[in-house]
């Protein structure tokens, strides 16, 4: 590939080139939801967050197999593995069984994907349809003496597996700083140590999502299903694992455990992980019932929204910010990003309609480069965005015929506003989006036609009047001489 692209490796805490191991194809795994209730900001900022990194990838010419997972089974309430399956949980509350539940939340989790413009993973494998592959992983740390039966659980032996290999390199916590805060158990326990997670636990009475297994029936541990299909469609190593921040610890870490005692190696190249929405400096999420969901921001419907706002202006705000930065929610920032997003749809649609010049006295090529530059650097998307708007700039510029531009740098401008805003971003004009456009369009259409024909007619007042009140639903008509043309304001 052309480019070289630095990735922050959460593994090395430093950005690395990206390398991966057999170019052109790359492997992606992100961790996906765990579908017992409705997505959320937070939902939608990983989703988003890892949408990018497919979309660039693509674009700069991989060919990326891009698996996210959906767990809907093992999650349970606690990560101590102590608590109700979350999934079992709610379809006992609900009086429905467990995959209506998964099927409903995983339905409306997958329309929410589809109004943010978040391209489908190549591959979404659920955890319950993975039942084999993680019994077969269990039985290969089992064999390797790096997990222990108790009770018809499996544990994994973290203290154990620590004597050759380090427990905590992702997250950065120490093993013997974890055993002194511990509690210690003195057989009152199924676990050795308190840190030891589950690989597989035996399946209570009443218990309802139960599979059978060597030891018994039961249910995979969280942690197992994400190193078994990672695995079973990347290969024992892959490129690139992404999820939230909060999954660093200790899902990822226990991934790692896993992955190393099964197959004897790092499973993961360049781990990458999303930051938190805030609300109010506090995570935003289901265990803190802080969250709002992205159905109450499309339809305003929350006690905190002033208003509904837009899944493009979610998209675009979420990108605004860089996706290891925290990210604060609040109206006035919804509301400043919306009207980013208009301005920067604006110039995409007066873009179309520039005329070219014999000679450019813009410098395109170094707004290209910019938002390649940015992209390379982590996946920079505020200073794609910045270096965009200074593209809008130069288009308002030579539109209003302050600057000039050549039919060769128009095409390239063209080219970087379609690669970047649309391919990349992901941003829609969300009229387009919805097929909408060709009956906006026809109306405008009608009703400037009525105002030329009261133009030629010489009725001023009836042609002020269509102007006017067009005016004051934020469309602004010029006359040219090519006829009336019609924008949406900022």
């Amino acid at each position: 590939m052309e480019n070289t692209i630095l990735i922050y490796n959460t593994l090395s805490r430093k950005k690395e080139e990206f390398v991966p191991y057999n170019p052109p194809f790359v492997g992606l795994y992100v961790c996906g939801p765990t579908v017992y209730g409705d997505a959320h900001l937070g939902h939608a900022r990983a989703a988003i967050s890892f949408d990018l990194v497919f979309r660039y990838l693509t674009a700069v010419g991989y060919k990326v197999r891009y698996v996210r997972n959906i767990t809907d089974v093992g999650h349970l309430e606690n990560d101590a593995d102590e608590g109700e399956d979350k999934i079992a949980k709610k379809a006992r509350l609900e009086q429905l069984e467990p995959m209506e539940v998964v099927q409903y939340y995983t339905d409306r989790y997958h329309s929410n994907m589809d109004r943010l413009n978040v391209r489908k993973p190549s591959i979404e494998p659920r955890a319950s349809g993975h039942i084999i592959e993680q019994i077969e992983l269990v039985k290969k740390i089992l064999a390797v003496g790096l997990a222990y039966e108790s009770n018809g659980s499996i544990y994994f032996d973290v203290a154990k597996y620590n004597e050759s290999h380090q427990y905590g390199e992702l997250s950065g916590r120490v093993l013997e700083d974890m055993l002194s805060n511990t509690r210690v158990l003195d057989g009152q326990d199924e676990k050795r140590n308190s840190f030891d997670f589950a690989l597989w636990k035996q399946a209570q009475p009443e218990h309802i999502m139960r599979w059978p297994s060597p030891w018994g029936d039961g249910f995979p541990g969280w942690h197992m299903e994400c190193s078994a299909m990672s695995c079973k469609y990347l290969g024992e190593q892959f490129d690139i694992h992404g999820g939230g921040m909060d999954l660093m610890f200790p899902h990822h870490e226990a991934e790692i455990a896993q992955s190393v005692a099964a197959n004897g190696r790092q499973p993961v190249h360049y781990w990458m992980h999303n930051n938190m929405i805030t609300i109010g400096g506090q995570k935003m999420g289901k265990s803190l019932g802080n969250f709002i969901t992205l159905d109450e921001f499309f339809s305003g419907n929350h006690d905190r929204l002033e208003r509904a706002y837009s899944p493009m202006t979610i998209r675009f705000f979420i990108l605004q910010a860089h996706y290891r930065s925290t990210l604060d929610f609040s109206n006035e920032a919804l509301q400043a990003a919306e009207k980013g997003f208009h301005r920067l749809l604006a110039a995409n649609e007066t873009l179309k309609k520039l005329k070219s010049s014999a000679v450019s006295s813009v410098d395109i090529a170094a707004i290209r480069k910019g938002c390649y530059d940015a992209m390379n650097d982590d996946f920079n998307s505020p200073q794609v965005i910045a270096t965009l708007f200074e593209g809008v700039r130069l288009i308002n510029q030579i539109h209003d015929g302050k600057e000039t531009i050549s039919a060769l740098d128009l095409a390239l401008l063209i080219e970087t506003f379609n690669t970047f805003v649309v391919e990349v971003l992901g941003l829609l004009d969300e009229v387009t989006a919805g097929g909408q456009d060709n009956k906006v369009n026809g109306l405008m259409g009608l009703i400037l036609q009525i105002r030329q024909n009261a133009r030629t007619t010489k009725d001023w007042g009836t042609s002020d009047l269509i102007r006017d009140e067009l005016k004051s639903l934020s469309i602004q008509v010029k006359d040219t001489k090519e006829g009336p043309i019609w924008s949406v304001e900022d």
